[in-house]
Parts: structure tokens; C-alpha cells; sequence
């Protein structure tokens, strides 16, 4: 073993022991293995920012940026909301939850299906009285599966397809994952399915800050705009499907309330709602419903992207108390909007704008985001803690859908190279206003960017100095005496061991440089190989620290850590047992 190999092993190790020891960010690690490798001479100093220039770099923003877009839309929400007010069996609601995640992964990034879901899980978990860890744990790693569908669905694929690349000079296409990936993804949804009972029973989220200020009761106001779906439809058969209660019909230009019992809705009519911020959200999209005073906002100099919503509670001092919105001026006085309001241990209250506010409302307020802080101050109001609230946010229907749908047909039929197809469609759904270029940039995960960015010419130092092939001889030697069957199930388990304790992506760029050697030097084609890692390293089902699905159950879940195991690991033991003859099928060595 020479110098540089030393070094480049020794950066690797102690990279993997930071990981694994979980002080120090990601980011922060390949950051420093970069610095370490620069120093030491393993990455020549001209070539250690390639990496950043890298198009997964490029693929991976843009991926999370359209599929930010998607999410936005509510339209997998909405589809999903229909399907499950006709599923009451909590195995049905199961069924249906983990195959809409895994089918959604393939589309979007895998950590924006499961965020999507999350909400209409808990849900359900609540209408059927069941913990929300029969759920969620099943959807994390049915969002893992789903990923392997397509090129896009989880950023290892990405990395595999550039590794092949270098390796044959032809990528892997987007849909070359398919095969393999959707057979896993069905034996995956039919083992969940009943695998479920091995997760402990009863397992509860603890009660957070979060959960206490969780306002659950808000009433708004809602016109019919033209060419609504409600106009001449049963109004209390939609209040009943969207889970919203209709206080009043108030009509006319002196706001009349008009009986609803067996009322007919006409253009302009003004209902009063009550409900979940989602529920009332939801409600006013698929009704052809428009926010009263929300189009008041487009009067102002603000750019549309700098228009987003904020909860806050009156204070005893507030200027608001014993006030009405529509009499003190509140946009034209101070440039927000009164969207939405909850006042606890009353049902009925009169429209917004005539409501006196008291001590201890809480108010949705829509203005400029850079100046809601300080008209919060100047009004006496305090924000409640941050958490998604879209109320307020105008839906952009089946344009990111459409947008994506575009540029996986182009790089499917090999038009456009992958980069420049999502970088295209992540541009289009910003110009479009299908996500503001602020929420966009939001949804970029930086420090993913940053580990990728670092860790390529990390990883190539290992390829360079002859580390890989260095590797590949030794499990070459350990693979001498196994069919090919047993080489690709080595690699497979190999890249399955290391993924709980890296990052996925950092597992790919270590693992799949040393695949493809290894498949070279047994005389066998690399293919197999470099998809074996793939699998590997998206299924991650023993740990709640290897990706961040199995992290985002684990708090709402109850989960606690050794619970991924009892429901992982036979699930892991499936995907070797059925993945092995699957890629070898497809992928013959």
C-alpha cells in the first residue's frame, strides 16, 4: 500500500467515525475531509471545488425545488383525501398511505413524498383512534423503496447513473432504475402491509411546545369566485367531505345572511368557515373558493413572493382589543390582512372584519414578510411558533405537475441531458409562480449541496490513488470461491451495512467507484454491480440516524431506536432475497 493510498484511507476512516459520531454536521465533515485531503496532496488544490460544478450538484437542487412545486400544488394531497374518506380499516389505511408514498417517491424526492403524506397520516390515525405509529414508520420506508423507481426519486441513483457514465461513457437513463425498482417497491407495500404488527403497539408522540400552540379552530371567510364548483351544488354534503363547518352565507353588498338550509350558492356570496388551517386551505382550493381580503395584498408595491402569512396572539396591550378588523384600517393603517381568526370557548362570531378582537385571539395576519415582525410589534401581537401554514398561499393546480411530468419525458426519451431538464423545470416553476423564488431556495437543502460538493473529488482521491482497485482486489479475493449471484449479493449487503451510519449519498460516492473495480476485476460487467449499490444504499431500514425519512417519523411516530430494527431488518433480509435474482435478471453480468 503506497503514501497517498494511506492517506486517502486514513481520511475516509476518520470521515466515517465523524458520521458515525454525529457532533459535527455532515456538511461540516466533508467540508473538513476536503480541507484534510487538500493538505496532504490526495486532491491537487485547482481541483478541490470540481465537485460544485458537478451536474448531480446541479440535478439534486433542482429535483427538490420541483418537487417543493408538486407539493404546493395539494394535488397528490387532494387525491389522496378522496381515496382514504372511503377507507376506514386501518390495514386499507395503511395500504393505501405506503403505496401512495412509494408511487409519489418516484416522482419527487423521497423526503418531500413523505412531508406531503405526513398530515393526512395523522389524520387518519385520529379519525380511526390509532397510534400514529402503525402508520408512519411503514410510509418512511415505503418512501425508501419508492425512490429506487427512477433516476430522480433519491440522490444515490443519481450518483450511480454519473459513476456509470465515467465507467462505460453512457449513463444510466430515468428509467433504467424501473425494473428492478418497482419490483422491490411491490414486494415492499405487500410486506408492510402486514408486517406492521411487528412495530410495538401504542407507541406515542410526546406532547410538544409545538402541539400546545397546534390551533386546531380557525374561522375565515371565503367568496364564491366565478365558475366556482359549489354554485348550485349541496353545500353541506362539501362541508362534510372537506371536514369544515359553514357558519353563514352572507350576501350582497350589505352582507346579508342568507338561510342555508337548502340555499343555492351564487357568484359573490361570502361563507363563513371553520376548521384546521388544512382543512379550510383545502376546502377553499377544491371549491373554487377566494380568501376575502387576501386580493386586497395585490394593491401594494410588495412582489408576490414576499407575501406569506404568520400566526400571532392579541395581547392584553394589543391595539387591536375591542377593535374590529374593517374599523381600525388594518391594511390600510399597518399593510396586513386579517386571513383567518380562532377564539377559544365560542363558536358563532360575526364576519372578520365586524369581529371586536380580544386578549388571547389568535389571528392569521397576511403582509410583506419583511415588515410582519414589525407590525406584529407595533400592533401588540406575539407569533406563535413557526410551522407550515399555507392559508393565505395561492395553489398553482397541475402546472408543477406538468412542468415535471415534461422533463422526465425528455430525459426519458434521452433529448435533453438530466441536469439541464431539472434546472429547466425548476427555472419554469419559479417564472410560472408555481413556487416563489424565496420558498424555492427554502426548500434547497444546502448542507446535502455542500457534503455533495466536498465529497466527489474526496471520493475520486480514493479512485486516483488506487485505493478502489485496492478494495476491489480484496473483496475479489473474498468473492473467488462465490457464483456471481454471491458477488452481487456481497456488494448489495455491503452498501446496505455502511448506509446506517453515512449519509446515502456519501455511501454511493465511497461505494460505487469500488463496485465498479471490483465487477472489472472478476471479469463481469459493472452494471449489476453499480445497481446493487444503488439498492443498497436507498434502503436504509435498521437505524432512525441513516436518512432523513426514517428521522422525520421518528418524533411524530413515539418511535425509539431499536423499534427500525424489529420492523427493518427482515424487511432488509426481503430486499437481498428478491433483489439479487431482480438485478441479475435485468442486469445479466
Amino acid at each position: 500500500m503506497t503514501g497517498p493510498q494511506i492517506a486517502a484511507f486514513a481520511i475516509l476512516a476518520g470521515m466515517m467515525v465523524l458520521f458515525i459520531w454525529g457532533r459535527l454536521r455532515y456538511d461540516l465533515v466533508a467540508v473538513l475531509a476536503l480541507l484534510v485531503s487538500v493538505a496532504v496532496g490526495t486532491v491537487p488544490a485547482k481541483k478541490a471545488f470540481d465537485g460544485f460544478s458537478d451536474d448531480i450538484v446541479i440535478i439534486v437542487a433542482s429535483a427538490l425545488v420541483v418537487s417543493a412545486a408538486v407539493e404546493r400544488s395539494g394535488i397528490i394531497e387532494s387525491l389522496l383525501g378522496r381515496i382514504s374518506a372511503h377507507v376506514s380499516r386501518v390495514r386499507w389505511q395503511l395500504t393505501v398511505l405506503v403505496t401512495s408514498v412509494t408511487f409519489l417517491s418516484a416522482l419527487v424526492k423521497n423526503i418531500g413524498a413523505l412531508a406531503m403524506l405526513m398530515p393526512a397520516a395523522l389524520k387518519m390515525a385520529k379519525k380511526s383512534n390509532a397510534s400514529p405509529s402503525v402508520f408512519l414508520m411503514p410510509m418512511s420506508f415505503g418512501s425508501l423503496l419508492g425512490g429506487l423507481i427512477t433516476m430522480v426519486g433519491t440522490s444515490p441513483n443519481i450518483i450511480v447513473s454519473r459513476v456509470r457514465e465515467q465507467m462505460t461513457g453512457e449513463p444510466f437513463r430515468m428509467f433504467d432504475y424501473t425494473p428492478v425498482g418497482l419490483g422491490l417497491a411491490l414486494i415492499g407495500i405487500i410486506f408492510l402491509r402486514f408486517g406492521y404488527r411487528l412495530l410495538p403497539r401504542g407507541r406515542r408522540a410526546a406532547p410538544t411546545m409545538g402541539d400546545a400552540l397546534d390551533i386546531k379552530d380557525y374561522m375565515t371567510e371565503a367568496r364564491v369566485a366565478e365558475g366556482s364548483a359549489l354554485i348550485e351544488k349541496d353545500l353541506a354534503a362539501f362541508a362534510q367531505e372537506q371536514q369544515v363547518e359553514v357558519g353563514a352565507i352572507l350576501r350582497g353588498s350589505r352582507r346579508q345572511r342568507v338561510a342555508m338550509r337548502g340555499a343555492a350558492l351564487e357568484e359573490g356570496d361570502v361563507l363563513l368557515l371553520r376548521g384546521e388551517p388544512d382543512a379550510l386551505e383545502r376546502a377553499i382550493a377544491t371549491g373554487g373558493l377566494a380568501l376575502e381580503g387576501q386580493d386586497r395584498a395585490a394593491v401594494t408595491d410588495t412582489p408576490a413572493d414576499n407575501i406569506g402569512v404568520i400566526e400571532a396572539v392579541v395581547t392584553t396591550q394589543s391595539l387591536l382589543v375591542g377593535r374590529a378588523a374593517g374599523r381600525i384600517g388594518l391594511h390600510e393603517r399597518f399593510g396586513v390582512n386579517l386571513l383567518a381568526l380562532s377564539r377559544s370557548g365560542q363558536r358563532q362570531i360575526r364576519g372578520l372584519g365586524d369581529t371586536p378582537l380580544r386578549a388571547g385571539d389568535v389571528v392569521v395576519l397576511q403582509g410583506p414578510l419583511d415588515m410582519l415582525p414589525e407590525q406584529l410589534r407595533e400592533l401588540g401581537c406575539l407569533p406563535l411558533a413557526e410551522r407550515p401554514l399555507r392559508l393565505g398561499n395561492v395553489r398553482s393546480g397541475l402546472l408543477p405537475v406538468g412542468i415535471l411530468a415534461v422533463a422526465m419525458g425528455l430525459t426519458a426519451f434521452g433529448l435533453v441531458p438530466v441536469a439541464v431538464a431539472f434546472f429547466g423545470a425548476a427555472a419554469l416553476v419559479m417564472l410560472s409562480g408555481a413556487l416563489p423564488p424565496r420558498e424555492a431556495y427554502q426548500h434547497v437543502e444546502w448542507p446535502i449541496l455542500v457534503m455533495l460538493g466536498a465529497l466527489i473529488p474526496v471520493s475520486e482521491a480514493l479512485q486516483a490513488t488506487g485505493g478502489t482497485n485496492l478494495i476491489a482486489g480484496w473483496l475479489s479475493t473474498l468473492a473467488a470461491t462465490l457464483p456471481a449471484w454471491g458477488a452481487v449479493a456481497l456488494i448489495l449487503v455491503a452498501a446496505m451495512a455502511v448506509t446506517p451510519f453515512l449519509n446515502n449519498a456519501a455511501t454511493v460516492l465511497v461505494m460505487a467507484p469500488i463496485a465498479a473495480t471490483f465487477a472489472h476485476d472478476i471479469h463481469l460487467r459493472p452494471d449489476a454491480f453499480l445497481m446493487a449499490v444503488a439498492v443498497g444504499a436507498g434502503c436504509d431500514f435498521l437505524t432512525p440516524i441513516g436518512h432523513q425519512c426514517n428521522t422525520l417519523v421518528m418524533g411524530p411516530g413515539g418511535y425509539k431506536f431499536g423499534d427500525y430494527a424489529r420492523l427493518g431488518a427482515p424487511l432488509s433480509l426481503l430486499v437481498v432475497l428478491a433483489g439479487v435474482p431482480l438485478i441479475m435478471s435485468v442486469w445479466p453480468v
